[in-house]
């Protein structure tokens, strides 16, 4: 390997943010043979962790804290990586090659990644009123399991993945919920509305109260509940609520420093921003979508995983166009959702299996090329599907339809042409 000017034994590599991108790219850096300073260095107090459970296993109780960690704790110490957790930086200077501590002090770099991750949206109607939640790190957790005691009522507003995962959770733990979405239905912008509808049949079938086309006006703390009003003037009581609208990412480093930004930090194929010597990957990364064109910024746990490690790679002066289609899955009553691609822009979608069933596979197709899938209980369909996805071949719907199609061959068919 080639290291650019000025990466080398001596040289300090930064990265900023102990999520799985950040974490990533540190143990990329030593698995790659660097031998300089690796400083990791994340804002929250606990050691590097997973997300995922938190809506799920950890917020149910049946997985302690000390189960998420990325690794044992003695990993970072073995792989020469220094470890600040409780660490907040308050600024980058590109220029000067140096890093701000929120305490006044400083470090100096030679290559910096930014892997700063987002916030919860916050609902302007939800701002400073008491009972309400949202769940992004562990620090959210016990607040909001304190709340779900069988019998209690939760309100969740969003039904996007969080929320849809919490409503779950909670559900199971025999909680009343209620759960209103902006949009016509759950999960509509991941997936097709072929799919969505599974999700609303889901939900009701497990016993939340799914109302959807709300437009949240009011919310209220009144003794000891929580009212939301919609446009419509009907009235929605609990004993708590849970905010989950999406995701801001946390560009404000970038934008001091001067570094483009634009829903997240723009990068290009490697990971690079406007600024020499400055990465960014991750939730906060703004890329090239190599498949329909133009620009995406991902929310997804593998990918913040594979784009950790890709920049990691870049600065060390190995770069290889990154290329990897979004994966990511999701448990809820039961049933665990595989979705690759993009499959929400689909013109039209194969179903192979059956969707009342809940065990299928949904193929999405887009100006005749294959762009994305959806599966419930099929993973191994849906892994042959992501490499499928990344060649986006153009692919006839009734060979799509039959089952004595094998997916995994699907990638070798041309990629222009005509379709039906």
């Amino acid at each position: 390997m080639t290291a650019p000017s000025g990466v080398d034994a001596a040289s300090t590599i930064a990265v900023v943010g102990t999520g799985v991108a950040g974490t990533s790219a540190a143990l990329t850096l030593r698995n790659a043979g660097f031998t300089g300073r690796v400083v990791l260095i994340g804002d929250e107090p606990d050691e590097p962790y997973r997300r995922p459970p938190l809506s799920k296993d950890v917020l149910r109780g049946t997985m302690p804290p000390e189960k998420t960690r990325l690794r044992a704790p003695d990993t970072w110490s073995q792989h020469s990586i220094e470890l600040r957790t409780g660490t907040r930086v308050s600024g980058v200077d590109p220029e000067a090659r140096r890093l701000i501590f929120a305490d006044g002090t400083g470090l100096d770099f030679d290559r910096i990644l930014l892997a700063t991750g987002g916030l919860p949206k916050v609902l302007p109607q939800a701002r400073g009123v008491d009972g309400v939640h949202t769940l992004r790190t562990l620090a959210d957790v016990p607040a909001l399991h304190g709340v779900l005691a069988a019998g209690s009522r939760l309100l969740v507003i969003g039904a996007g993945l969080i929320g849809s995962e919490v409503a779950a959770t909670a559900s199971a733990m025999d909680c009343a919920v209620t759960v209103l979405e902006a949009q016509p239905a759950p999960l509509s912008r991941a997936l097709p509305r072929e799919i969505t509808r599974v999700y609303e049949e889901l939900h009701r079938a497990s016993g939340v109260d799914l109302y959807t086309g709300v437009d949240v006006r009011e919310l209220i703390h009144e003794g000891d509940q929580l009212a939301v009003t919609d446009a419509d003037g009907r009235v929605y009581s609990a004993d708590a609520a849970v905010v989950a609208v999406g995701l801001d990412p946390r560009t404000e480093l970038a934008e001091h420093a001067g570094i483009a930004t634009g829903d997240g930090i723009v990068v290009d194929e490697y990971f690079a921003t406007s600024a020499p010597g400055v990465y960014a990957a991750g939730d906060v990364a703004n890329h090239p979508n190599h498949v329909l064109g133009g620009r995406q910024r991902v929310e997804h746990w593998l990918n913040a995983q594979e784009q950790g490690g890709a920049a990691a790679r870049a600065m060390l002066g190995d770069p290889t166009p990154y290329s990897c289609v979004p994966w990511s899955w999701s448990d809820q009553h039961g049933v665990t959702l595989h979705v690759c691609g993009w499959p929400e822009v689909a013109e039209d979608v194969t179903v192979r299996g059956e969707l009342d069933e809940r065990d299928f596979t949904a193929i999405a197709r887009r100006n005749g090329r294959v762009v994305g899938a959806v599966g419930m209980n099929r993973p191994a369909e849906l892994r042959a599907l992501r490499t499928v996805v990344s060649a986006a071949p153009h692919v006839e719907r009734a060979v799509l339809a039959d089952p004595a199609t094998e997916l995994a061959s699907l990638a070798s068919f041309e990629v222009a042409g005509t379709s039906s």
